[in-house]
């Protein structure tokens, strides 16, 4: 069978011999179709969900030309010249085995958003790593707008990349949030600085191995330009730097909750200081902001500051840029999100907290906490985290399903801390499990909502669980 070579295609190629084949029709697969089409291809869009959401934007494509097939999102048309994959789909789905079994070419929603971008493009400044993605992309997004530029945040994050590329006003630069599924398709992109913020075990089911996901991880600094941002206090970012395939003349560029060396962004006296992007950083540092800036402050907060910061600087932001980006920074939802403070006894919600190593964060950054955990574990062990954090716990709350392997971890390991199950699954159970929590809880403590696991066993997803946990506190403890 003859293909169409797509290697070099772009936006102002001959897409009319090319059958495409988007697997996903959310919003990034919806996106990709519909360029796709007006640019002249031949488009089939597979989804293995058939529910209302993708019918109604599989009407849509329908309309306009494509060909859908919903309820089957594994079997690739044989005479398909490129297969465009959608955000979250493991690198282990038949349908993309299939294609390179085929030779068929596998981009990501973001390697094609790159291939179409138009005369002056907007550059890249991209964000990964297990925690703090969104934070830090919507950080960063807002220093931007404070320095006059019009930007955006888009990529994982829920905008679609290819809508801002193909917007014909244009953008300045953009903020790209990249899970870890879109970088193994991510091919020709040169982001003009990225960072990865940490490494932790996640994802390990769509990956296959930890190795895999690492592996994944670290294709973000391929190609980077400017400046290759890690974490001083996560060895296997700097590693990823060191072993990176970047552009001549690309730096690394360390970020630290310390005092910075030559070369990196730390905190001194309770301010943000920069020793990479400034003339003198031998013996000098910049002032960027305070720590105080920085909302809602905890630790790892302040690195998600000092990553957006490092990405904006690498792009030649001013330093009072970065101040009132960070001053004016709305937070995402459900990210240690203060829900009630009454009588001494702060509630939290942070139910992005899905997978231990936030949940390890979450719980580091308080004092004394009464924890509410579990849910859906994917997978993961929790003895490290036990270990690490068990002496700020007061008592901990447990839910959903795979509640059993918190237990059992502190058992092992934190045998002296009371424990609670709420094993009811409806939409009473949080009220249970908010009650049981305030009667642990006592002046100075924090209740701190950072399940450790995703909600999917018994929410939509970690917003509605957060959700149903503010919602609870207020009924039963004001505010």
């Amino acid at each position: 069978m003859t293909r169409t070579d797509v290697a070099g295609h772009t936006r102002t190629s001959d897409w009319s011999a090319v059958h495409a084949v988007v697997a996903g029709v959310g919003v990034a697969g919806f996106a990709a179709a519909d360029h796709l089409v007006h640019l002249g291809a031949r488009v089939t869009v597979i989804d293995a969900a058939d529910g209302d959401k993708q019918r109604q934007r599989a009407d849509i494509l329908e309309v306009i030309g494509a060909t859908i097939r919903l309820g089957d999102g594994d079997s690739l048309p044989q005479d398909a010249d490129v297969l465009v994959v959608s955000p979250g789909l493991s690198p282990l789905s038949p349908v993309i085995g299939a294609a390179q079994a085929a030779g068929v070419p596998v981009w990501g929603e973001l390697e094609l958003a790159w291939r179409l971008r138009g005369d002056n493009p907007a550059p890249w400044l991209t964000v990964t790593g297990t925690n703090g993605k969104t934070t830090t992309t919507l950080m960063l997004e807002s220093i931007l707008r404070a320095a006059g530029l019009r930007t955006a945040a888009v990529g994982n994050i829920g905008v679609s990349i290819i809508d801002a590329v193909m917007d014909p006003t244009g953008f300045d630069v953009l903020a790209v949030e990249v899970g870890a599924p879109q970088l193994p398709f991510l091919l020709t992109a040169r982001p003009l600085a990225s960072v990865c913020l940490n490494l932790a075990a996640d994802h390990v089911d769509l990956f296959g191995s930890f190795e895999a996901y690492r592996a994944a991880k670290a294709r973000i600094y391929a190609n980077t330009e400017v400046a290759a941002v890690y974490n001083t206090a996560d060895r296997a970012t700097e590693l990823m730097v060191e072993e990176a395939d970047v552009v001549d003349g690309c730096r690394a560029v360390g970020i630290t909750l310390g005092v910075p060396s030559r070369s990196m962004l730390g905190v001194v006296d309770d301010l943000l200081v920069d020793r990479a992007f400034i003339d003198n950083r031998a013996d000098n540092a910049q002032e960027l902001a305070s720590v105080h800036d920085v909302h809602p402050f905890a630790p790892h907060n302040v690195g998600n500051a000092l990553a957006a910061a490092a990405l904006a600087r690498a792009f030649g932001v001013e330093p009072s840029a970065v101040r009132e980006g960070l001053q004016t920074f709305t937070p995402a939802g459900h990210r240690i999100a203060e829900v009630a403070d009454v009588a001494g006894i702060r509630w939290v919600d942070d139910s992005k907290a899905t997978n231990c190593h936030a949940a390890e964060t979450s719980l580091l950054a308080y004092e004394s906490v009464v924890w509410i955990a579990g849910g859906l574990a994917k997978g993961q062990e929790f003895d490290e985290l036990v270990r690490r954090t068990h002496g700020r716990m007061r008592a901990v709350v447990l839910l959903g399903v795979d509640r059993d392997r918190i237990r059992d971890a502190l058992a092992r390991h934190a045998p002296e801390v009371p424990v609670v199950e709420v094993s009811r699954t409806d939409t009473g159970a949080m009220d249970d499990v908010v009650a049981a929590a305030a009667g642990f809880a006592r002046p100075g403590d924090t209740v701190l909502l950072a399940p450790g696991c995703a909600s999917w066993d018994m929410y939509r997803d970690y917003a509605q669980r957060g959700d149903d946990f503010a919602e609870s506190v207020r009924r039963q403890v004001g505010q």
